[in-house]
């Protein structure tokens, strides 16, 4: 047989052709299958791992959600918690002043007490003190004639010595 075109013979290209057709018949058996299996799975983990950082990034906006409503809530407390301790600050303000102002009371109270006891006692002696120059005046006129101008004198001299022992 002569040669071909391009250098090919009908039985070589057969024997050719048959080969690629049973090397083709076992690439497919033996390597397609693998390969297939590999790349579904590789499939299959690429779409796990995205659907998996959907999740996350989910999780993550639900977290960041929850954040923010913590941080409000913790706000609001803080608030919460700052009125009580300024309506608390008040209360003790309130609570000493009314303190002071029975402590103040009670001091003039007892101031009062006291100067009364100090004017009553002052009032009781200028009375002995009184009823000591009377009796001594009635002594001197008594020991002295009955005069009525000498009486008065003589009292008038009492209270004299009576007022310059009160300055000594």
């Amino acid at each position: 047989m002569g040669e071909g075109f391009l250098g090919v013979t009908l039985p070589a290209f057969i024997g050719q052709l048959v080969s690629f057709v049973i090397l083709l018949g076992l690439l497919i058996f033996f390597g397609y299958k693998p390969i297939r299996k590999m790349l579904d799975e590789r499939s299959n983990r690429i779409k796990e791992s995205m659907e998996q950082a959907e999740a996350t990034k989910q999780e993550y906006e639900q977290a960041q959600v929850t954040v923010r409503e913590e941080i409000n809530k913790a706000r609001q407390e803080g608030q919460v918690i700052m009125g009580q301790a300024t309506q608390m600050g008040e209360k003790l303000k309130d609570e000493a002043r009314q303190e002071a102002r029975k402590e103040a009371q009670a001091i003039v109270d007892r101031t009062r007490v006291e100067l009364k006891q100090e004017r009553d006692k002052a009032v009781d002696e200028l009375r002995k003190e009184f009823v000591d120059t009377a009796i001594l005046a009635a002594e001197k006129v008594i020991s002295e004639t009955l005069d009525k101008e000498k009486h008065r004198r003589v009292i008038e001299k009492t209270f004299e010595e009576s007022a310059a022992f009160k300055k000594n």
